[in-house]
Formats: C-alpha cells, structure tokens, sequence
C-alpha cells in the first residue's frame, strides 16, 4: 500500500525542479508519516566525483538506518525515494518539535560535506531552496520549519554538521542555514527571481514532453520508444519507457523528454 507523501513529486515540478521516481518510492518507508511540520537539511558526505552517486545508499540504506525521502543531485534533479517515514534526523529538536522523523521530511543533497566539495554549485543550492519552499507552502508552514540537521540535533551540540553550506566553524554553519532560509523565504515571497526552465523546444523544434502531454509529438516519441501501441497518450507506461531509455543512456531519469533526451535517441 502507498504512503502518503504520494504528492512530494508533483509539488516539485510544479516549482520548475527536475524530479527522477526511483522505482517502489510510494511503498517505502518504515510506516507511515505523522503530520509534516517542515523540512530538515541534510548533505550525503558521499563521494565527490558523479550526480547522485550516494542514491543506492539513500534509498536502500544501511543496517539499522532506512534512506531518506529525497535525494538531490548535483545538478540539482530530485530524486524521490520513498513516501513513508525515513530514519534520517534522530535525537534532537527544532521549534519545540522533537519527533524528527515523523515531522519532517529528510532531504539528502549530494556533497562531500569538506572543503573539497565547495562552493556547492549554483544549480543544486538553487533547487534545494526551492523545493524547500515548494514542499513549505505545500505543508502551510513558514520558512523558519527549514532546520539543518546541525541545527535539529542538538543533543549533544556539535553531534551534527550537515549540510556544509558554508566550511569552517559550528557558526558558520549555522549562519549559512539563515541566509538559506532568507532564500527560502524569497521564493515563497514572490521577490526572487524565476526558476531556470527546460527549453520548451529542442534545437531540431520537437517539444518537451512529460506526463499529460497529447498529440503526434507523444506518436513519436513512442515509436522512438518501439511501443506496442502508439496512442499520442503521454501516460505512466510513456513516462516508464522514458525513464528507462534515460537510465540506459546514463541520463538523469526525470522522465521529461527534453533537448538532451531528444538528442540521445538521435
């Protein structure tokens, strides 16, 4: 049976952000949520080099600890995990809340979390805010429920650092998470400017599609795809095949068909 956090990817995409469903996500979890009360900031501390390359550990975990419910690539694609509850925040509070994993979705950004992974790039730390902000205003809550993990668990001080906006001292740390928040706050504001889009049309003029799209353009695609039946429906079976090409092809599996994926099957 599916968990309930079933709308974390459309709320995504509505913000403009890329989001690639890893297989299963909406059976995941260890139960289900209680009520969403905000968003805790975590980085993966995986390896440097690669998009997600932590995304079999967050999704599959390790002995005693379940992956968390959103991964975020280098390149600022969210990867949606699981619908259910995650053991990502342990002991700690924020806000007078103390029941982190149930109250809070867990987002698992791609970095090192040392110096050598800095500055993180423009793109990712863009998306991290704005989903922040997307899942925020989706839940009714204000941008002071955004907590860094270093900020949640404080039990005791200092057991934490993620995520490493910012190297250096706790303080530092902790003054980055701020001025994230001030970004966060912006984008639910309306004062910050437009998120960067796919383009609309490849360089050849063939639309970008996704799920819900009509037409000959979908036709195509889906003989691109060697479907059995091409019905010009750009539904969930389309939106697998696509996903899977992407994933053949070494892509970002978001199951939009933009320039790059157009490309590929040429």
């Amino acid at each position: 049976m599916a968990f309930s956090l079933t709308w974390l990817p459309e709320v995504l995409e509505n913000a403009g952000l890329k989001v690639a469903e890893q297989p299963g996500w909406r059976t995941r979890g260890h139960g289900e949520m209680g009520t969403v009360r905000g968003v805790i900031c975590h980085h993966t501390a995986g390896p440097k080099n690669g998009n997600m390359p932590s995304l079999g550990i967050v999704t599959n975990g390790r002995p005693g600890l379940a992956g968390p419910l959103l991964g975020l690539g280098r390149d600022g694609t969210y990867f949606v995990i699981a619908a259910g509850r995650a053991s990502h925040a342990g002991v700690g509070t924020w806000q007078g809340i103390t029941s982190g994993n149930s109250s809070f979705i867990g987002i698992e950004a791609e970095n090192t979390g040392v110096d050598n992974d800095h500055p993180w790039p423009d793109v990712q730390m863009d998306a991290y805010a704005r989903g922040v902000a997307a899942i925020l205003k989706r839940i009714g809550a204000q941008p002071i429920m955004a907590a860094g993990h270093l900020e949640y668990a404080t039990n005791p001080v200092g057991r934490k650092v993620d995520p490493s906006f910012s190297i250096g001292k706790r303080q530092q740390r902790i003054q980055a998470m701020v001025e994230f928040r001030a970004k966060v706050a912006a984008i639910m504001g309306g004062t910050a400017p437009a998120p960067v889009l796919i383009p609309p049309t490849s360089p050849g003029g063939l639309p970008t599609l996704r799920r819900g799209a009509r037409g000959d353009a979908v036709k195509q695609l889906q003989s691109k795809l060697k479907l059995s039946s091409p019905d010009g429906i750009f539904g969930p079976g389309t939106e697998a095949a696509v996903r899977q090409f992407q994933r053949d092809h070494r892509m970002v599996p978001d199951g939009i068909v933009g320039p790059k994926t157009w490309e590929a099957f040429d």
